[in-house]
């Protein structure tokens, strides 16, 4: 058994380690190599553990074939024992960009398929490299801590055991396995961000700054994630303090910018705004009706949510 091999099964093996016997795993592939290598690792790992295993693959309908290349997912998931693949066909409503709505129409597939057949668990195959490209597209967006803790190895039922493997890995466990990746052909299209990251920006720092720096990408995300945690934990004990509609301003003042904008983007999302909409630019003036107050009116957020300051407080209503 190859290097390769032994670090998935390894990776895949401790992340089995919260599962019950009985339970019902999905692990979601597209038939690359990534997820190859995850269902083979969960094959060979999960019996051993008495736990289930079902695949599912999500169909865009964003190529022509790509019912075909379904076909081909439920096909080599038998050849692993994988008897039960669910192919879940969506429609992607392109309202912010292909890959973002995409990836939303993928996850609430993935969500509905867990709901209905009960599984406790979602594998899905992010690698090292997702990983470094994630933090990167986060520093060109300006994004903050947490967005630049990229993605975590457990979130809620969703779990990313290879987040410490590198594509090259998965590529050489799938040759060993005699496992035929599939390569989407929109992995080359650099009219795609993450593309261009991956082809053009991730070598060339390799190559002027040396090697080792999607490693270094990922630990620093591992990194960002402890610290992002901490002050998400220290905002809501804040917030449980306050009148969730009704903030006390005096009190918001003393404490440091880090914490108070979290607490402003608990309170907002409380009020009504859509999980995911607050950007920095909703919140500066939020933060300005504290630390700059001159008199202004109310700001209005996503989801219809207005917040005015009024005697000393935040006032939020829909």
């Amino acid at each position: 058994m190859s290097a390769n091999t032994v670090a998935i099964r390894s990776a895949v093996r401790n992340a089995l380690t919260d599962c019950a016997a009985g339970d019902l795993i999905l692990v979601a592939v597209s038939g690359g190599a990534d997820s190859l290598a995850l269902a083979y690792a969960l094959s060979l790992e999960a019996p051993k553990l008495a736990l289930r295993v079902e695949g599912v693959t999500v169909d865009h309908q964003l190529q022509s074939q790509s019912s075909v290349q379904a076909e081909k997912v439920v096909a080599a998931l038998a050849t692993m024992g994988i008897e039960k693949t669910h192919v879940i066909k969506v429609d992607v409503d392109i309202t912010d960009g292909l890959e973002a709505s995409a990836r939303r129409a993928r996850y609430a597939a993935l969500d509905s398929c867990a709901e209905k057949t009960g599984a406790s668990f979602v594998f899905l195959g992010h690698t090292r490299d997702d990983q470094s490209e994630s933090v990167l597209l986060g520093l060109a967006r300006g994004s903050g801590a947490r967005s630049l803790s990229a993605m975590a190895v457990r979130n809620g039922k969703y779990v990313r055991p290879l987040l410490a493997i590198t594509r090259e890995e998965t590529l050489g466990a799938c040759a060993e396995a005699q496992l035929d990746p599939w390569e989407d052909p929109h992995n080359a299209d650099k009219t795609f961000t993450r593309v261009r990251v991956r082809h053009d920006v991730l070598p060339n720092l390799e190559k002027n700054l040396g090697p080792g720096i999607s490693a270094a990408l990922a630990r620093t995300a591992s990194l960002l994630r402890d610290d992002a945690d901490a002050l998400d934990q220290l905002a809501e004990q804040e917030f449980a303090a306050h009148d969730a509609l009704s903030l006390d301003i005096s009190r918001l003042e003393k404490l440091p910018k880090a914490i108070r904008t979290r607490v402003l983007r608990l309170a907002i999302y409380e009020a009504g705004a859509p999980s995911g909409s607050l950007s920095a630019d909703h919140i500066a003036p939020i933060e300005a009706l504290i630390t700059e107050w001159s008199g202004q009116g109310p700001s209005d957020l996503p989801g219809g949510v207005r917040v005015s300051r009024i005697s000393g407080r935040l006032s939020l209503s829909r």
